[in-house]
């Protein structure tokens, strides 16, 4: 279950089917005629996913190409990658996990198919909480018609301004889902922080409009890559600071890892951003938890309530280090 009322929420984008690595990364390998990813399971064996079918047949392609590892373990269903890739977010502090399977198909009813079969085995695999993620409504809606609520609640990924994403938000209403509210408008992505404003603001006005809970509220200012526009890390912060002061309630979160998407050392401008967004508001964070460690952030925003007196004598954070304290002597 995920964390809704003290604490940082992680929530893992890992299973992600826009998600690639490079076809030169060292993780891919060639083995017996085949290509595949390779990975240390939970159990520390190592394991192979087949990337043969889609790895590029020119070797002189391979310097360019990158491998959608994450689409291919979902379309050939090999449940031990998926095991991994869950659990290892799990593991790693996340207490929602996304799951989008928008790239495996234009067609909406292999989308449809997909997104259930994925939520069926995901809570299969693990009991954390799931967002059903796609920029198409009914896709969403196949992913909540499996989902097994007594393992956890589901998160709507998302609603917005957008023509016809709205209706999501009565949705998550009546089926009793946290709402992840993105700042794109009627007119398209939001060009600065006071767009990302006014557009959240206007979901707010929808999500009173049908009585959704205050905490059932994720609002997500959206973070493009600063290597795309400089400015454009600065208009998320500023956006996170302002929604944090206007709506004191709600959660604020954003998919931050793609602030770093084309640059060098990412963990490293990750970890900054990260850091930053926490400190202007963010009570939520959307990241790769393997890459950037949930841990040390939960830890950050504990130890700067303290300093801030949003934790008023240090109360959540004491009963914090004494748990860590019985947990490590029962170890």
């Amino acid at each position: 279950m995920a964390e809704t009322s003290d604490g940082l929420i992680v929530i893992g984008e890992n299973i992600n089917t826009t998600r690639r690595v490079r076809a030169t990364s060292k993780n891919i390998v060639k083995e017996d005629g085949k290509v595949g990813w390779a990975y240390t399971d939970l159990d520390g064996s190592r394991r192979l996913l087949d990337i043969t079918d889609i790895f590029p047949e020119d070797p002189k392609e391979e310097a360019t190409a990158r491998i959608g590892h994450i689409g291919q373990g979902v379309r050939k269903q090999d449940i031990e990658f998926l095991r991994w890739a869950i659990k290892s977010q799990e593991a790693a502090g996340a207490t929602i996990i996304d799951l989008c399977v928008d790239e495996l198909s234009v067609y909406p009813e292999e989308r449809h198919e997909f997104m259930r079969w994925i939520v069926k085995t995901a809570q299969q695999i693990s009991d954390v909480s799931y967002a059903i993620d796609s920029s198409d409504p009914e896709t969403i809606m196949a992913g909540l018609e499996v989902y097994d609520r007594s393992k956890g609640r589901p998160a709507i990924n998302s609603v917005s301004l957008e023509e016809g994403r709205d209706v999501l938000i009565q949705v998550g209403k009546d089926e009793d889902c946290w709402v992840f509210a993105n700042g794109s408008g009627t007119d398209g992505m939001p060009q600065d922080d006071k767009e990302r404003v006014e557009h959240l603001t206007g979901c707010m006005e929808l999500m009173d409009k049908v009585g959704l809970p205050m905490a059932d509220r994720f609002l997500d200012p959206l973070v493009f890559p600063v290597g795309a526009g400089p400015q454009y890390g600065k208009d998320f912060l500023a956006a996170v600071k302002t929604l944090r002061e206007t709506f004191p309630e709600v959660h604020i979160f954003g998919g931050l890892s793609n602030v770093s998407f084309g640059l060098p050392r990412r963990k490293l401008l990750n970890h900054a951003f990260i850091t930053l967004s926490i400190v202007n508001g963010c009570d939520a964070i959307m990241i790769d938890p393997l890459m950037n460690p949930a841990h040390e952030y939960k830890e950050f925003l504990l130890a700067s309530d303290v300093m801030t007196a949003t934790d008023e004598y240090g109360l959540k954070y004491l009963a914090y280090i004494r748990a860590e304290a019985a947990r490590k002597e029962a170890a």
